[in-house]
């Protein structure tokens, strides 16, 4: 067997963009081999006319060489450059971080058009990420959670202790995890420039 459930690395991203070729994968690759690459990896052995088990063995893997091309740098590593739905109409106005749970987006805006865009993740069914219309309190370069001692770099605070902020363990296993409620990103470059640009005041809304 090659690749399963938990399997991490360039391998993985590169059966998620071979995957995402023939439309069986409709997210960015993450490197990280989860539920959803389990079922689309199923969905392709449906289409090979094997069992579905969710598991790369040799055999699918060259079954899956031959049907795609080798991944581009930019299919492996696509860049996220608008939200993948409609903005909240309270996003179109004015400086704001727009946050889609829909789409799993951060656009950061300026009167209605977006100037950089990035993929998040959110709290767990225990630790939900608020719904609602906020504004940044405060921002911390350097922060450090002592709640769960954890690093938090460019937190961009909005609510009640959740905080907009990159997140390395998004980074290493993508939506395999979830926050403790915060909205987690995974380009450090994209968020530390929004971080940069951003103010007290300015407003968060978070949608579904």
């Amino acid at each position: 067997m090659l690749m399963r459930s938990g399997a991490q690395g360039p391998r993985v991203r590169e059966l998620q963009a071979r995957l995402r070729q023939l439309k069986l994968f409709d997210l960015n690759p993450t490197g990280y081999y989860g539920s959803v690459t389990a079922a689309s990896v199923s969905a392709f052995q449906r289409r090979q006319g094997v069992a579905r088990t969710g598991v790369v063995t040799d055999a699918l893997w060259s079954a899956l060489r031959a049907r795609t091309h080798a991944p581009r740098a930019s299919e492996l590593r696509p860049p996220t450059t608008r939200p993948l739905d409609d903005p909240d109409p309270r996003c179109m106005s004015g400086r704001v971080l727009c946050v889609s749970k829909k789409s799993r987006t951060l656009a950061w805006m300026v009167d209605g058009k977006v100037r950089s865009a990035m993929d998040v993740r959110f709290g767990s069914a225990y630790t939900p990420t608020r719904e609602g219309e906020f504004k940044v309190d405060f921002k911390s370069r350097r922060h450090h959670s002592t709640l769960y001692d954890t690093p938090m770099p460019y937190a961009l605070f909005f609510s009640r202790g959740q905080a907009i902020h990159y997140s390395a363990d998004f980074a290493a296993r993508g939506y395999a995890g979830a926050s403790h409620g915060c909205v987690n990103v995974r380009n450090k470059k994209k968020i530390a420039a929004v971080f940069d640009a951003a103010r007290p005041g300015d407003k968060v809304v978070v949608y579904k």
